[in-house]
């Protein structure tokens, strides 16, 4: 069973539609459960939900529903007919061969009508014309070079039936053994009119149940060309420009303008203007790129290419099977779908939010929604080169595991494209096989410890998300005493780390309860919150990294990669910044000297132990998985007081890559006094506060003993300190 639904994130009186596949279910049944804690063990030890009486609620029919990878682009019809014509467009092929590549052309399969440039089956130029009946192809016979870019041209003379083919590799700072090729043909038919639109990177129906479009291109394509004669091959030989085209021009796409959007530009007198499907990468660097730039906005003239991939996608498109109308009255928490059918089952989780503009509570849970986006669907766990050495043991799989590996449903952006590339955009707008209630503990499963803990201590609370705050900004967090984060808040944009910002200037008290935190800047999607795109620029740890010249983001134009790489270092918000990362097992903390200091007495009110957190649901401890590290170089306060330390992490932990500067045989744990988990404490100047965890780990201890235990305790004393509304004093001003 898979499933999705339009929003994360929805206040009482809004409506949430559910897409579900059910392949080979005959039916199933919908219930609307509100989620508290995460399944520990394989037999469903420790799992909680609540069902909600909702009329969503239900048996639904099963059935299958398509899910269409790859991107392209779509265009209007031919304006005119076209009996003689010509192609030209610019290529960087990425991963030719074993099936035909479309690049250019109205081509119909299913009607064998029209024409259609591609990169044959042998990686070679062709054009394929068809009458209806009879079908025409022709190659240049030799491959084109991968990752080197080419004129590609094609053109065909109806009154002598003449066919010319020219691919011809363009010169660059490398050498390469690419090699131009031409050819002459003519052929005995006439290729009829299209019945299909114009498309880029695919062909209309060319999927494998002739329903989509397929044949889909992987590389780089610039300046489409598209005239209404046979232009000869000295003309053809060289990019022609709008200005330099000439009457014959039928059309010319211009990739270069409205980057940050879905539409392409026709800059031809006929205003054929489309619209890119599933996402392809924009923001890329073009044929003529120089390295004078590198932000596309200075020049987009040299970004005028687009990356398609086969295995791209936006939204799955789904048609919604039932709609959930969230009650007036329905308490703000973590809710879900439960879908069963058939000795199926899954879960599609939601997050109700209190009624807009109140607050229902003293507490807000910000649930990290941009992060379970980033890494939704994440194979790279499984395929990545080393990934057992990485995790120190063997890898364990279970069944939703195998289905993301045998059903292609979108990629993460741990991963890496079929053609090598990284994949820059996440959506939600899937099945999302990792947000889930169950199975292995990471992310949204680890994070309803949280909700769990706050539910056993007896404390109320509100639940908003990242995607809300992206929106609102601190407004939303204005009137909540104290802010918790989940285990791993890793993806933040401008607007949640100013509103983050701002909270904090205006009194607001933050516990970052995770580790790896506020580490990567992302941005979101100018029309969809359920897209947010990731550029792994310059630095840090990292499934890949952004080619030369792609390091500004497409959507917004802002400079991508590590936020302590411009200016606002996750040590500047939350006193920690990740050190290191290992997932073998877990440690525990050591109270260091400074937990006796007057400021912290609070936090260790009734707690005399010295080690916290040799116990847990994480790795066995409370401090592992990726940690972070107080350091005043890297924008730490310099009042931040280090509460305790974790110690004894084993070889299987080694330090982020921002954190070495030269390679050397000290950046495991057994080696470098560098990796630990710092528990920070400080105070802000308007009377706010931060407490950080620097420990994915860590929430993973707060149940432990039916949440009778120092992580709890400590926990909580530092909650029930940030709810009461006395301002807490900077350092040396009093108090």
């Amino acid at each position: 069973m898979l499933a999705y639904a339009d929003r994360i994130s929805a206040a009482p009186g809004d409506s949430i539609a559910f897409k579900v596949s059910t392949p080979g279910i005959a039916g199933y049944r919908a219930d609307i459960v509100r989620l508290r804690a995460p399944q520990t063990g394989r037999g469903g030890e420790g799992y909680r939900e609540t069902e909600i009486a909702s009329p969503a609620s239900g048996d639904y029919p099963g059935g299958e529903q398509k899910l269409r990878l790859g991107s392209y682009i779509e265009l209007p019809s031919l304006p005119v007919p076209l009996e003689s014509f010509s192609l030209q467009v610019l290529a960087w092929p990425t991963l030719i061969g074993k099936q035909p590549r479309a690049l250019l052309g109205a081509w119909s399969q299913r009607s064998k009508r029209g024409f259609g440039l591609y990169l044959d089956a042998d990686g070679a130029l062709a054009l394929r014309l068809g009458d209806g009946t009879d079908v025409v192809d022709i190659s240049t016979g030799i491959a084109v070079a991968e990752r080197r870019w080419h004129l590609f041209s094609a053109s065909f003379d109806a009154a002598s039936r003449r066919i010319e083919l020219s691919q011809c590799p363009l010169e660059d700072h490398s050498v390469h053994t690419g090699r131009a090729a031409s050819v002459t043909r003519d052929i005995a038919i006439l290729p009829a009119a299209p019945d299909t639109p114009l498309l880029i990177a695919a062909w209309s129906d060319a999927s494998a149940d002739g329903m989509a479009p397929g044949a889909h291109y992987n590389g780089k394509l610039e300046a489409p060309r598209l005239f209404a004669q046979a232009l000869s091959r000295e003309q053809l030989d060289q990019p022609i420009t709008v200005e330099k085209a000439g009457k014959a021009l039928l059309a010319a796409w211009d990739f270069s303008q409205e980057i940050g959007s879905d539409r392409i530009i026709d800059r031809g007198p006929h205003q054929l203007h489309g619209r890119t499907v599933n996402l392809p990468t924009r923001a890329v660097t073009g044929h003529n790129w120089d390295a004078a730039e590198m932000d596309w906005k200075r020049a987009p003239q040299q970004y005028g290419a687009i990356h398609f991939h086969d295995d791209d996608i936006d939204d799955a498109r789904w048609q919604t099977s039932f709609v959930f109308m969230v009650p007036e009255d329905c308490q703000s928490g973590i809710y879900a779908a439960r879908l069963r059918g058939e000795g199926a089952e899954t879960h599609v989780p939601f997050f109700v939010r209190p009624p807009r503009g109140r607050r229902t509570a003293k507490v807000a849970y910000l649930a990290p929604t941009a992060t379970y986006t980033i890494y939704a669907n994440n194979k790279a766990r499984f395929l990545a080169s080393g990934t057992e050495m990485l995790r120190g043991h063997l890898l364990d799989f279970d069944v939703t595991d195998m289905q993301l590996l045998h059903h292609p449903i979108g990629l993460s952006t741990y991963c890496v494209h079929n053609d090598g590339s990284g994949v820059c955009y996440g959506t939600r707008l899937r099945p999302m096989t990792n947000f889930r209630p169950k199975g292995r503990l990471w992310n949204f499963s680890s994070d309803l410890f949280v909700v769990d803990w706050l539910e056993g201590i007896g404390c109320d609370y509100d639940v908003v998300t990242d995607d809300d705050l992206h929106r609102e900004g601190a407004g939303l967090l204005d009137g909540y005493r104290a802010v918790l984060t989940g285990s791993h808040p890793e993806y933040v944009s401008l607007e949640m780390m100013n509103a983050l910002e701002g909270y904090l200037k205006g009194g607001g008290r933050l516990m970052y309860l995770g580790g790896n935190g506020f580490y990567w800047r992302v941005a979101y999607h100018p029309h969809s919150d359920g897209i947010i795109e990731v550029r792994r620029a310059e630095d840090g740890t990292r499934a890949w990294h952004a080619a030369p010249g792609e390091y500004y983001m497409s959507f917004t134009g802002e400079y991508g990669g590590l936020w302590s790489r411009q200016g606002r270092s996750p040590n500047t918000l939350a006193g920690v910044g990740f050190i290191a990362q290992g997932f073998d097992a877990s440690s525990y903390y050591r109270r260091r000297p400074e937990s006796r200091d007057p400021r912290a007495a609070f936090i260790f009110a009734g707690i005399e132990d010295e080690i916290l957190g040799d116990f847990g649901h994480l790795g066995g401890g409370a401090a592992g998985d990726e940690i972070d590290a107080c350091d005043v170089s890297a924008g730490s306060p310099p009042h931040t007081l280090v509460l305790a330390s974790s110690e004894n992490h084993t070889n299987a932990f080694h330090m982020a890559n921002d954190a070495v500067l030269v390679p050397n045989g000290a950046t495991n744990a057994l080696q470098s006094a560098r990796i630990r988990a710092d528990m920070v404490f400080f105070e802000c100047p308007s009377g706010g506060a931060v407490f950080s965890t620097g420990s994915i780990a860590y929430v993973g201890s707060l149940a432990h003993n039916g949440y009778d235990n120092n992580i709890s305790r400590l926990t909580r004393n530092v909650l029930e300190r940030f709810l009461d509304p006395t301002p807490f004093a900077m350092p040396g001003k009093g108090g």
